[in-house]
């Protein structure tokens, strides 16, 4: 079989790319230019840059495999980058990891794939992908390194999507990849993870949102659940729900700490309470992608509001339309800071039943 691997330079997609060729597969190498690398210069974050492209030309020369740079520049600013910005400057927390994997990585490189003549396109992501016999669907699931499960990210992808998805390290867990690294002796074998955003100079996100967004950084009043005045902040790009540290505030009267338990940006307000205000049972999602079709009453799942959330029981239900589709969610217990912008997904043990993005 003819499969395109998504090549980003790091160890999992190097090996997914290695294990594929040992396998007999005819394997084809893409990386995606997402920047002006003009000069040899990087503008963005520590991956996705210039060295990321050199490594994987170096690990698929090692491979024996042909390997082309794609330029996604303008459909990764339009599709992730100014999707972060505005986010931010509304006073929600977004996720691009999960926008690029899905609007960019998967969508984008399935249409070019096609151009090679390509029947699959394969990644270096820790998830899994199966079809259910007895309805004939793609499943998506949880990988097996549950300490490095990524299948939280890869909620909206389609059926049409899956069907044409391959994830090869999504069976093992990272030491095992780390292995198969020094056996195929790839020269990633030992190279770091990247932990931070990848187009966000030395993770400092609101400088960034501030020089592409300057509207964003309207200085304002910090006050509590009651409307008093408890401070003032430069921008409510700076906060999240569920924020702490970085708030310049003493605690509240009674010595608790203060919590950021919700941002107005049209008043330019950060709104500070205690951590029992930040409790909740029920959220609203739109976006909803039902992987397996939309259900038709209430749903048992467990669902997770971060990708590092525990994954709390509760009962989904579909509403809105084909067209808007969105999702109410019930969980058993309170969960904490349930932030605007983040992605919720919902599980049926580690088959993933769908997600959106939180209201």
């Amino acid at each position: 079989m003819k499969i395109v691997v998504a090549m980003s330079g790091g160890v999992d997609s190097s090996v997914a790319a290695a294990l594929l060729a040992e396998q007999g597969h005819e394997v084809i190498g893409l990386s995606m230019q997402l920047y002006d690398q003009a000069g040899g210069e990087t503008s963005f974050g520590s991956c996705c840059s210039i060295d990321d492209l050199h490594d994987a030309r170096r690990v698929a020369n090692a491979i024996g495999i042909p390997h082309y740079i794609l330029n996604f520049e303008r459909e990764f600013d339009e599709q992730v980058v100014s999707n972060f910005v505005r986010e931010y400057s509304a006073g929600r927390t977004p996720i691009p990891c999960a926008r690029c994997n899905s609007d960019l990585k998967f969508a984008t490189l399935a249409e070019r794939a096609a151009g090679f003549g390509a029947h699959a396109v394969a990644t270096g992501h820790y998830a899994r992908v199966e079809r259910d016999d007895q309805t004939g669907k793609i499943l998506l699931k949880r990988g097996l390194d549950t300490s490095k499960d990524q299948a939280y990210f890869l909620f909206s992808l389609t059926q049409e999507q899956l069907a044409r998805a391959v994830f090869p390290v999504g069976h093992v867990t990272k030491d095992v990849v780390r292995d198969y690294a020094r056996r195929f002796d790839l020269p990633v074998a030992e190279k770091p993870d990247s932990q931070e955003i990848c187009f966000v100079p030395d993770d400092d996100y609101a400088s960034f949102v501030a020089k592409r967004a300057p509207g964003a950084a309207i200085a304002g009043t910090i006050v509590d659940e009651e409307g008093h005045t408890v401070g003032r902040h430069d921008g409510i790009h700076r906060f999240t729900v569920g924020q702490r540290k970085g708030l310049g505030l003493a605690g509240s009267p009674d010595g608790a700490p203060r919590y950021v338990v919700a941002l107005r940006p049209v008043d330019h307000q950060v709104v500070v309470g205690p951590r029992a205000s930040l409790e909740r049972t029920t959220l609203t999602a739109s976006g909803v992608n039902w992987i397996g079709g939309r259900p038709t009453g209430p749903v048992r799942v467990t669902a997770q509001i971060r990708h590092r959330h525990q994954p709390a029981p509760g009962v989904v239900c579909a509403v809105g339309t084909a067209d808007a589709a969105r999702a109410e969610l019930t969980f058993d217990q309170p969960q904490v800071a349930i932030t605007p912008g983040q992605a919720v997904v919902f599980y049926d043990d580690d088959v993933v039943v769908g997600g959106g993005w939180i209201d």
